[in-house]
């Protein structure tokens, strides 16, 4: 019994279901660009719109997107969800810092990859990680509107209750 109590709390702290949510999106987005990267983007480079593209910068852009919108879901349904805000605000907030956050890990995986010469799928894995905590709180106040102000006065309720 002490063993469901402990796991009820870790799943009563947002932070730990942020974790849990990041982690199952990662998983899906880390997955995903395995796939792309080794199996189906074999040619070291692709001519998209007269413009040549790494099977690295294809597999990533891929991958992310498709890692940011499991990752939205999840944490929608079991992260924030006090969140008044529309499902379609928070989508569109959700997907505007997704886009900030991609241009991030691709600034970061091209410095891996061409500056330091990490393997395409380490360098993925090390951009993904550097970004994590700051995701928490741009998502957090930003995307699903939950400020300070509100988590302390919804914790005190609780509390009292």
């Amino acid at each position: 019994m002490a063993k469901s109590t402990f796991a009820n709390k870790l799943l009563n702290n947002q932070v730990i279901r942020f974790i849990l949510s990041v982690g199952i999106g990662f998983l899906a987005d880390q997955s995903a660009f395995y796939v792309f990267y080794k199996i189906i983007f074999k040619v070291n480079q692709y001519i998209i719109f007269n413009f040549v593209i790494s099977n690295y910068f294809l597999s990533f852009s891929l991958s992310f997107f498709l890692g940011v919108f499991i990752n939205f879901l999840i944490t929608r349904y079991f992260v924030f969800t006090e969140s008044k805000s529309s499902y379609l605000k928070q989508f569109v907030r959700f997907m505007s810092v997704a886009v900030l956050g991609y241009f991030a890990n691709l600034g970061l995986l091209e410095l891996f990859v061409r500056h330091f010469h990490l393997y395409p799928p380490i360098a993925r894995i090390s951009a993904a990680l550097s970004l994590f905590f700051a995701s928490y709180f741009v998502h957090k106040f930003f995307s699903f509107s939950l400020s300070l102000r509100n988590h302390a006065i919804s914790s005190n309720n609780k509390k009292g209750n």
